[in-house]
């Protein structure tokens, strides 16, 4: 005779099989973790599989769209902001704020070398994706989210706005998930195409375009261009606010719901990682040139300032109060489906419980 569930009796969870996680091409503490071993060795005891979207071809789109539901994805905030907008049942669990050389590039012989001198210049604007998902199209054109971000708060910075300025818009090609173009080489030049507004500059159809992070670094120097205008140097960091900074931590519902222990273990060894990393900036450049796909050298002009002693993620107030500012900034230009409630969005408990248990792997001398 088969068993039958009591009305009330919570559904035994199964038994969790494989963890995903993924993160864009930039400095993370869990994408160190895992170069490190120190993930997998977590999880292997268990017989757990982890494994990264970024050697899946198949499942690649869940960076996306997060439908995984044992996912973990460290990555920019346009496309998180946006599956959430698009009904995705994610939580923000953490967020990280890490300098990742912002720029406002210019020709050699250009006058624009301070905020103020972008008053009446033609600026790059990367036109929207190309994407086969129609709602997808506009929450994956990250180029012009980006650009938009960078130029608003320069502009800001300045006390001008965008009536201050032309943008002239500039192709964007970047590849897609379900195109199949998944290659190491193929994400290469994803990246490269990010930054297609070098090509207007270098040709003098624009005066500016906006880039971050190594591969535009090692793109400027093979186009022979120049920064302008160093973003990371505004004092105030609310007008840096952009995809990446702050960069959030999120998760399907249900892995918070139905795998909360193996999530919290998964967060302590990312901040295990963050910890080393505050001590061996060394080793993290080398490991960021395959992370970011850029070159050493490019790696150590984008990623400055003891950027190796801030990988650390929290919800603090202000974070959560910069993210808000773009979400809001996003959802003003389009980028977002759907507005949504963004307080409801953060779950505080995983990141709490992984500061715990690291502690008490501390005591034990496992960590």
């Amino acid at each position: 005779m088969t068993a039958s569930l009591k009305i009330g009796q919570p559904v035994q969870a199964a038994a969790l099989e494989q963890i995903w996680f993924t993160r864009c091409p930039v400095p993370t503490a869990t994408g160190l973790a895992y170069k490190l071993g120190w993930l997998s060795d977590e999880f292997s005891v268990d017989g757990i599989a982890l494994d990264t979207l970024q050697e899946n071809r198949d499942l690649g789109r869940h960076h996306y769209d997060h439908d995984l539901p044992t996912l973990v994805r460290e990555g920019g905030n346009i496309l998180a902001l946006a599956a959430r907008a698009q009904g995705a049942r994610t939580r923000l669990i953490g967020l990280t704020w890490i300098e990742e050389r912002q720029a406002i590039l210019v020709r050699p012989d250009s006058a624009i070398r301070a905020a103020k001198d972008l008053k009446g210049k033609r600026l790059a604007l990367p036109d929207w994706n190309q994407h086969p998902i129609a709602s997808h199209q506009r929450g994956t054109s990250i180029a012009r989210g980006m650009s938009l971000q960078g130029y608003r708060g320069v502009l800001h910075y300045a006390g001008l706005t965008f009536d201050d300025v032309e943008l002239v818009e500039v192709p964007s090609n970047r590849p897609h998930p379900t195109r199949g173009d998944h290659t190491a080489a193929a994400q290469q030049d994803g990246l490269s195409n990010l930054w297609r507004g070098i090509d207007y500059l270098v040709q003098g159809k624009v005066d500016a375009v906006y880039v971050k992070g190594a591969s535009a670094v090692d793109a400027a120097r093979a186009a022979g261009v120049v920064v302008g205008i160093d973003l990371d140097r505004i004092p105030d960091p609310t007008y840096r606010v952009n995809n990446g900074t702050p960069r959030p931590i999120t998760v399907h519902e249900d892995f918070i719901n139905n795998h909360f222990d193996e999530l919290v273990r998964f967060l302590a060894q990312t901040l295990r990682t963050a910890d080393w990393a505050a001590s061996h900036e060394v080793e993290v450049h080398k490991i960021l040139e395959s992370e970011t796909r850029g070159s050493g050298s490019a790696v150590a002009d984008a990623y400055r300032d003891d950027f190796h002693k801030k990988l650390h993620p929290d919800l603090s107030p202000q974070r959560l109060a910069w993210f808000e500012q773009q979400k809001k900034s996003l959802w003003l230009h389009g980028f977002l489906e759907h507005d949504f409630d963004f307080s409801d969005w953060v779950d505080h408990r995983p990141l709490a419980a992984a500061h715990e248990l690291l502690a008490q792997w501390r005591e034990k001398g496992k960590a």
